[in-house]
């Protein structure tokens, strides 16, 4: 090494915000650790190394640790040094002290550049690592803007401000389609993971290292975090999101509750001519929402979560089982509403379900009247 390699060592670390001290502790050890390796077990014994780096110079200086004995004592050369020998290098040492010998290899300044220069890329690497986790281990859980790069096998890259995170297939929207262009508008995404990578953390085996950053376009929790982005009154307290029941890229039902009972809940989710709930809608690649007032009469929430079917009535029924509490529902609509209540597919009575909390069973009006017997005149 040489004073430039120490000068762009210390560029190095200021610019990527790497302790110089520590840096310096790493590339030592690193060269000590190669220069075990290239001397080897001589003498039946492994050496005491010791390496010494002129931070100032770049400088670099390989010592052995030896047993002073007398000049007619010594008989592993690698391991001890006679007492005449040790005195060359302290005149006032003694018999079985312990001195340090240079023995830099002629070739050693190569071997150390190349072990430095290994040990500043891994160092950078760990900087960068460690900044993504700080960056992004605080936003867990909220909503990011990226733009997708490309696709792959198992899903998306997505280019954050600070670095590329992985949208699973499993995370994506079905049948969403990215705009890869360098001029495509950011999407909004979910933070799902920050793994640390400096403490050993899980990679994903499946892709080159792991993705660091992974998000999410289909967690129920972005819809939650774009009405709290959207609305002031959620924002601020005024309304609350109570649940929220999701098909990610088909429907999405949102229960809200006002504690003040002059802000009517819904009408500020989907603000003046629908100018709040359609920028969500837009967002979530035309995913229809519905937005419904959440009630702690359960025949009444029910009732609510069922719409845009109109319900004639709720029966309840709770039932002990060994795996807990089992809330049922019975709700009647009218014979032309069945198909509108149950939806298309059932998603519509499915979601509501999951909204309340109830398992939902729905009859039309003509097929919930008991059937009287007809007597023969």
């Amino acid at each position: 090494m040489n004073q430039e390699f120490i000068t762009a060592i210390d560029q190095i670390a200021h610019a990527k915000g790497i302790d110089r001290e520590k840096l310096f502790d790493a590339i030592k050890q690193s060269i000590e650790a190669a220069t075990k390796k290239h001397f080897g077990n001589s003498g039946g014994n492994k050496q005491i190394i010791k390496v010494d780096i002129n931070e100032r110079t770049g400088d670099v200086k390989v010592f052995s640790t030896k047993k002073v004995l007398d000049d007619e004592d010594v008989e592993n050369e690698v391991l001890e040094i006679s007492l005449t020998n040790a005195r060359k290098i302290n005149p006032i040492i003694g018999i079985d002290d312990m001195v340090d010998v240079e023995i830099t290899p002629r070739d050693f300044g190569r071997i150390a550049a190349q072990n430095a220069k290994q040990v500043v890329i891994q160092k950078i690497k760990e900087a960068e690592r460690q900044k993504v986790y700080e960056e992004y281990s605080i936003k867990l859980n909220d909503i990011v803007k990226g733009r997708v790069l490309r696709s792959e096998k198992n899903g998306y890259i997505v280019q954050l401000d600070f670095t590329e995170a992985s949208l699973p297939l499993s995370e994506a929207i079905p049948n969403e389609v990215f705009d890869q262009s360098e001029t495509s508008a950011k999407r909004t995404f979910y933070l799902l993971t920050v793994k640390d990578f400096n403490k050993n953390e899980a990679r994903d085996p499946k892709s080159k290292g792991g993705a660091q950053v992974i998000v999410s376009r289909t967690h129920p929790d972005l819809v939650k975090r774009l009405f709290e982005q959207e609305v002031v009154e959620i924002k601020d307290g005024t309304v609350e999101i109570k649940s929220i029941a999701r098909e990610a890229g088909s429907r999405t039902k949102i229960a809200v509750h006002s504690t003040d009972p002059v802000v009517d809940p819904v009408g500020a989710c989907v603000g003046e001519r629908g100018n709040r709930i359609n920028l969500i809608v837009e967002e979530l690649n035309d995913e229809k929402i519905d937005v419904v007032r959440w009630s702690e009469d359960p025949k009444l929430f029910i009732e609510t979560a069922l719409s845009p079917a109109k319900v004639l009535s709720v029966e309840l029924n709770e039932v002990e089982t060994e795996k807990g509490v089992e809330r049922n529902a019975k709700v009647i609509v009218p014979d032309n509403i069945l198909t509108l209540a149950i939806g298309k597919g059932g998603q519509n009575v499915r979601l509501a379900a999951k909204l309340t909390g109830w398992k939902i069973d729905i009859k039309s009006e003509s097929a919930s009247q008991p059937v009287e017997p007809q007597t023969e005149e």
